[in-house]
């Protein structure tokens, strides 16, 4: 899924006509990946060495045979040799799986639905932190978060809307973006996302034109 500079253009826009009927300020973000999930395939890599090992033990027989059968029968393997075979084993079968599950589609497969969902909304704060929170005099800025990688989004809001505007309000906007994202369409569900956030804003902060326009309305693509 590609987002075009007209995609930044549409939502930019879209941002630019919800906060026309609000004092309320919208960010918006959509990035690549919000993790590099590097840990991931050393996390696999790791647990198929374990159970190679597992089966090492369970099995010694059949792979001493095996062991014999390579060897045409006619060597004696001492322990010290029959160690350095399994450590080798391991190690291959380790850096193979290292290797394969480090390929990036392969990556987001093996990665747990969950970690995807707390690394995007660890990185949806850190990136509220750093473009929303605080930047308004009234509290009033909301950051609707796109991460593309791992196909989830987010919605942050500042103190002064969270106080007035339950989490599960912006269930609609969520929902708006998600048929538009099935479709292959990421700027039009981030638009879609953005007149929903901004009918919420709208209700609770509605426009007074005594609030100056503090976060940048065009659309950050990380």
């Amino acid at each position: 899924m590609r987002v075009t500079e007209a995609d930044i253009q549409r939502v930019t826009e879209a941002v630019t006509a919800a906060e026309a009927t609000t004092d309320g300020e919208i960010a918006t973000i959509v990035a690549h990946q919000s993790d590099s999930y590097n840990d991931v395939p050393w996390a696999w890599a790791a647990l198929v060495a374990l159970l190679a090992l597992s089966v090492y033990a369970a099995f010694p027989d059949f792979y001493l045979g095996l062991l014999d059968r390579m060897s045409g029968g006619w060597h004696v393997w001492k322990m010290r040799e029959w160690l350095t075979v399994l450590t080798v084993a391991t190690a291959i079968k380790l850096l193979a799986t290292r290797y394969i599950i480090g390929w990036w589609p392969a990556r987001m497969v093996f990665t747990p639905g969950a970690t995807k969902t707390r690394r995007v909304h660890r990185r949806a704060l850190e990136l509220f932190r750093a473009t929303t929170e605080h930047r308004t005099k009234t509290r009033t800025g909301v950051l609707i978060y796109l991460s593309l990688a791992e196909h989830r989004a987010e919605i942050v809001a500042d103190k002064a809307i969270a106080a007035k505007v339950d989490d599960t309000v912006w269930g609609d906007a969520m929902a708006a973006m998600i048929v538009e994202l099935k479709a292959g369409h990421p700027g039009e569900g981030m638009a879609a996302a953005v007149a929903k956030v901004g009918a919420v804003l709208a209700e609770h902060f509605p426009h007074t034109g005594t609030d100056p326009d503090e976060i940048p309305n065009r659309m950050l693509l990380l």
